[in-house]
């Protein structure tokens, strides 16, 4: 029997099955509500000089703004299990909306930094919509509907540094990127609000033990920590490239404004949609060998980016992509494996993933913004090499002592 459309269909079960249309309205939505936190990356030198800022107090904006997003993870996204998911996904993006009309009207950089970190403790719907997308999903579709949901995720984070740049560049103003974020949130709320399905809440725990519950199964979850580590490291290192990216393309030898800053992210946008197929790869069994040719393309990557000091523009646009195909890949196969754990309580273990994932993207910006104004940009492609060692050797030793 032919599985229903999202329009004619209301109500749903977990395992059920998820059409292509729906799959495909998930990542949508996922990757333009991710958007939000990632617009302001090639806007920082045009705010920057707005306020009379350095590069380091701009470059704070990035890393609040993750910082904030992991506390969103950790005390919203678990709700997801204990809370309709359609009216918590609603209500969230409609908070976003309004917040992202305050910050187009900014009076100051201190109060866009404050919004800023507002802004993200709201912003967590990729996840929540990457794991109730998992517990639609049959058993044996799981890995192909993570990787194709997180594609649309990771798509959405870096075309929002494509459309942020372009859209400030055409306007004249950076201010102009919040108030069309704004608007386009608002078309999503109303457009979720009639086609996501209804789902039978799960576990009927407080608030307290559901953030209990949660340190409960990362102490019985080796794979989970094991998961968890990689992240933080991977993410450490994209998000220390994306917080100075900026700095690098405006200066010499480029002189690149807004909008050829943004277009940078469509590079990204090639190896993320290249790293969809890792979830097939571990509906197969392999893992663990994915993992660590992913890993090792990262820390490549960092090679290619630092030949002649970022000036070599080949070598510059190739990293970009072999470093998105590696980080976003590894997130795929660190979800799909995590989320085989527990399926009662998908939401709880993407609070503890993508809780450290962000911390992870927060260590790695401010280390990018310190790196960047004591040594430039190969001290950035340093510490990112150095992310990705970390990253390696942990999958070595982790392998040795499972043989």
């Amino acid at each position: 029997m032919a599985t229903p459309s999202p329009s004619a269909r209301t109500a749903m079960r977990p395992g059920d099955g998820m059409p292509r249309a729906m799959v495909t309205l998930f990542a949508v939505a996922a990757g333009l509500a991710v958007a939000n936190i990632y617009y302001v990356q090639p806007l920082l030198t045009a705010i920057a000089a707005e306020f009379r800022s350095s590069s380091g107090t701009a470059s704070l904006i990035v890393t609040v703004t993750t910082a904030c997003y992991a506390a969103g993870l950790v005390f919203v996204v678990p709700l997801a299990d204990i809370a309709d998911r359609r009216k918590l996904i609603v209500v969230l993006i409609s908070i976003v909306a309004v917040i992202q009309a305050v910050s187009a009207v900014a009076p100051s950089i201190a109060v866009l930094t404050v919004v800023s970190g507002v802004l993200a403790v709201s912003a967590v719907v990729a996840p929540i919509m990457v794991a109730f997308a998992a517990t639609l999903a049959t058993p044996d579709q799981r890995g192909g509907v993570t990787g194709r949901v997180m594609s649309g995720v990771l798509v959405g984070v870096l075309l929002a540094r494509t459309g942020g740049g372009l859209v400030a560049q055409w306007t004249g103003s950076w201010r102009a990127v919040y108030a069309a974020a704004a608007v386009l949130m608002v078309v999503l709320a109303v457009l979720l609000h009639r086609k996501l399905p209804a789902v039978p809440v799960g576990d009927r725990l407080g608030y307290g033990r559901l953030l209990h519950s949660v340190v409960a199964i990362v102490r019985e979850e080796p794979l989970l920590r094991l998961r968890c580590a990689y992240g933080f490291l991977t993410f450490a290192g994209f998000s220390a490239f994306w917080a100075t990216t900026a700095f690098l393309l405006a200066g010499p030898p480029y002189h690149y404004g807004e909008a050829m800053i943004g277009a940078f992210g469509l590079l990204g946008a090639v190896g993320a949609y290249a790293a969809r197929v890792t979830g097939r790869f571990t509906d197969r069994g392999w893992e663990r060998r994915t993992t660590g040719a992913l890993l090792l393309a990262v820390l490549l990557a960092w090679g290619l980016m630092a030949l002649d000091g970022g000036g070599a523009l080949g070598s510059l646009v190739a990293g970009v992509i072999v470093l998105d195909l590696g980080v976003q890949g590894v997130q795929v196969v660190n979800l799909s494996t995590v989320y085989a754990l527990r399926p009662e309580a998908r939401s709880r273990i993407t609070m503890a993933y993508t809780g450290t994932y962000f911390l992870g993207g927060a260590a790695g910006s401010a280390v990018a913004g310190a790196a960047y104004s004591a040594g430039g940009w190969l001290a950035v492609c340093a510490a990112g090499a150095v992310f990705a060692s970390a990253a390696l050797v942990l999958w070595g030793v982790t392998t040795l002592r499972t043989r």
